[in-house]
């Protein structure tokens, strides 16, 4: 399989459209004093190099893998093949160590350089990804939580990839509702806990790509009061700590199997068996989930990104197809009269879909990176009253960039399975392994449903609705002064509208839900779904105005002259998202106050087949 990492793209909404070189300044003194600041000849060094990695290394293995999947025997899982030879590469090059702090062996960059190069691995083999990407979650809970011993410990390994880790919240009665959990864990006279219990679909529990495994994982002690309020988050090494680098005596931690599933069979999905296990407690008794969200809205985070990479090359495969593949000719005529029939491009249909995927690909990049750049500010940021208003945002847009741009993502990789038709079905172009990887990421982290329920019920009711006001009012701002320009205006004016509009829903279901609490359930996704649409007009917005300013200057950040194709297709882009896309606001704001009558009148007998 071949990936090309959207190197031009990426620099646009991060030079041009974000204004990232002011954020990385701004940044200097608030991480490791030691740390090199980050300069564009900098970050596209290593952009550069994480594209050479992605698409040489990583994307040749992306349908073996797929093809052959993990395989189980003994207790023991075994990677594809290549696999570990290409973790070996990537640790060994210093990626896994790319955000981690410097006294631990980390390079203390900003979050959202480790963000860039997960949408480059994500786009060439998002299965491969799992396993590093799961690591420095675990390594992040671990820098946030941990003693100075545990991070001495523990943070080493992890960063230098020698170490993998692992996130144990699913039991097989306990998924979303993990208050549900059974797992034990029992005080020993030295200070450790004695771990007892089943986890399943734990990603990455069980492999022989690195030397040991680092399992966070949620358990019970035996005074622990019920629900979330009774969970505590333990250290459950595959190997206890032995001196040095090397570990030591192996731990009573087992994997029974791995899971016979759907897509992204390049990763092991395992059910993990801890009997005994000796675990050590991170962060307070009782405090584990919010320790475990510490790694867990960062992970929600990733899997948008990993929906982002899943996307970009499925649409970059079938836009390859669309200009080779001859069926028909045009409604207007023949346009390649040389040949038997006309390429399938020159259908308007055909047109839709492409530029489907184009518009949500390319906005949803600019949410992401939006996203990453708060969290930038919340780790590195100079200013509190900064980093707490960060925080707000992340925190209202964490579910949007899981919940919306994965399901945008499975929307995208259909798509591309239809330009190609019938060959998009079969195996051999390889586009339908985009849709069985893609549809895991509407489902763990959190499914849609629940990144619905915690936006609306949680991050826009917050503290009174200030955050999502403050963030309608930005978006209003920069929306009246881009509309100064008469080329934006209507665009600007769409903007205002759909943003201004999301906050009257808002209010309105929360109104509602005062009285019956069910009209939050029953208007949650098609409100996610819409705040989604109005981000990325404002997204859409931005980078119709960058790509203005470079066509009026005559230069593009390519430094060729006149009227850049990549330029002009941005703006012919922006203009399809909001004549094509945005309108879908219109229908979910019909549905969203529709209310939830029709869906919960009906009797639960109806449901029942006949």
């Amino acid at each position: 399989m071949t990936y090309r990492a959207p190197l031009r793209d990426i620099r646009f909404q991060l030079w041009e459209s974000l204004g990232f070189a002011d954020h990385y300044a701004a940044l200097k003194g608030g991480g490791d004093a030691d740390a090199e600041p980050v300069t564009q000849a900098l970050l596209d060094a290593v952009l550069d190099e994480g594209a050479r990695f992605a698409g040489e290394v990583l994307a040749p293995l992306n349908g073996s893998g797929d093809r052959s999947g993990c395989t189980f025997e003994a207790g023991v899982v075994h990677a594809p093949a290549g696999f570990k030879a290409a973790f070996d590469q990537y640790a060994a090059g210093g990626w896994s160590a790319v955000a981690g702090p410097a006294e631990y062996g980390g390079q203390a960059l900003p979050v959202s350089v480790s963000m860039l190069l997960d949408e480059l691995v994500s786009g060439a083999n998002v299965a491969w990804g799992m396993y590093p990407g799961l690591s420095r979650g675990a390594a992040g809970a671990v820098e946030a939580h941990g003693t100075a011993q545990q991070k001495d410990t523990y943070l080493r390994p992890l960063l230098a990839g020698t170490w993998t880790g692992t996130m144990c919240l699913t039991e097989p009665q306990a998924g979303s509702d993990v208050g549900l959990l059974r797992t034990r864990a029992v005080p020993h006279a030295d200070g450790t806990y004695r771990i007892s219990g089943t986890k399943i679909f734990i990603s990455a529990g069980e492999h022989d790509l690195a030397a040991n495994i680092v399992h966070l994982v949620l358990a019970r002690l035996p005074d622990a009061p019920a629900g979330t309020r009774g969970i505590s988050l333990f250290i459950v090494p595959k190997f206890l700590p032995g001196t040095g680098a090397a570990p030591g005596q192996r731990n009573g931690v087992v994997c029974a199997g791995i899971e016979r599933k759907m897509g992204i069979h390049g990763n092991a999905t395992c059910m993990l068996n801890f009997d005994s296990a000796t675990g050590f407690l991170l962060g307070p008794e009782h405090g584990g989930m919010r320790c475990m969200f510490t790694m867990m809205n960062m992970a929600r985070i990733v899997v948008g990104i990993q929906g982002l990479g899943l996307m970009e090359t499925a649409w970059q495969r079938a836009a390859d197809y669309a200009g080779t593949r001859l069926q028909m000719r045009s409604l207007r005529g023949p346009q390649a009269p040389d040949q038997v029939a006309d390429p399938i491009i020159v259908h308007p249909d055909i047109r839709r879909m492409l530029l489907t995927q184009k518009a949500l690909i390319e906005g949803s990049r600019g949410l992401i990176y939006r996203a990453g750049r708060c969290e930038d500010v919340v780790r590195q940021g100079n200013d509190p009253a900064a980093r707490a208003a960060a925080q707000a945002q992340i925190d209202l847009l964490t579910p949007v960039c899981k919940g919306f741009v994965t399901e945008a993502a499975f929307e995208c990789v259909n798509h591309a399975v239809q330009v190609f038709g019938g060959h998009g079905y079969i195996s051999d172009n390889g586009v339908e392994q985009f849709v069985r990887d893609c549809r895991i990421t509407l489902l763990y982290e959190g499914t849609t449903q629940i990144q619905a329920l915690d936006l609306l019920g949680r991050k826009v009711a917050q503290n009174g609705g200030s955050t999502l006001s403050a963030l309608i009012a930005t978006a209003v701002g920069f929306a009246h002064d881009a509309g100064a320009d008469p080329r934006l205006a209507a665009w600007a004016e769409a903007t205002a509208a759909v943003h201004e509009l999301w906050g009257t829903l808002a209010r309105e279901v929360l109104g509602k839900a005062l009285a019956d609490p069910d009209e939050l359930g029953a208007a949650a996704v098609d409100f996610l779904m819409f705040a989604g649409y109005a981000l990325l007009a404002e997204s859409w917005l931005r980078q119709a105005k960058a790509a203005l300013r470079l066509l009026d200057a005559g230069t593009s950040d390519g430094g060729s002259a006149g009227a850049d194709p990549f330029l002009t297709g941005k703006l012919a882009t922006a203009r399809f998202y909001f004549e094509r896309l945005l309108p879908r606001t219109s229908a979910l704001a019909a549905t969203i106050r529709a209310g939830g009558a029709s869906l919960m009148q009906i009797d639960a007998e109806c449901f029942v087949s006949r």
